[in-house]
């Protein structure tokens, strides 16, 4: 299992290609084969998923029902977006105009590694997220997702 982490940055090309970070392409999974989907994230950026963790995305959204009106919404909604992409021989990813225009990527692109998967962001989208988490506010968001009740009255 891969184990994106960290956060590069890197001009996006006139023909929407980008270099994928070395340090990011260390972590692939070798079955993941430079094979890679992007869709848009659930907040304004990208994310890119290497094949084989996108196949693990793939398996949960089956056993969504799509008999169920929220169901079909999720699918149809966050698959249709989706486009499956490769590493060029040196080593870039077409980021499909659709998607970076939906994110406000233009010459720049901010990769970070999140565990299983890549988001991508505009350094101008990125900045107004980062500018509302402030240390408090991190350390309580923290805290409450990765501590037990307990450690939330120790400090």
């Amino acid at each position: 299992m891969p184990s994106f982490k960290g956060e590069y940055e890197h001009s996006v090309d006139n023909k929407g290609r980008v270099s994928f970070p070395a340090k990011l392409r260390k972590a692939l999974n070798p079955q993941a084969k430079e094979h890679f989907t992007i869709v848009r994230g659930l907040d304004k950026c990208l994310y890119l998923y290497p094949e084989d963790e996108w196949q693990q995305v793939e398996d949960q959204l089956s056993q969504i029902n799509s008999f169920t009106k929220k169901g079909r919404t999720l699918k149809r909604n966050f698959l249709r977006f989706a486009v499956d992409v490769n590493l060029d021989n040196q080593n870039r990813i077409p980021l499909p105009s659709q998607l970076t225009e939906w994110a406000g990527i233009d010459g720049k692109a901010i990769f970070i590694g999140t565990g299983e998967r890549v988001e991508i962001w505009s350094p101008e989208e990125l900045k107004p997220v980062d500018d509302d988490l402030d240390f408090e506010s991190y350390q309580e968001l923290f805290e409450g997702v990765m501590g037990d009740d307990d450690s939330h009255e120790q400090q």
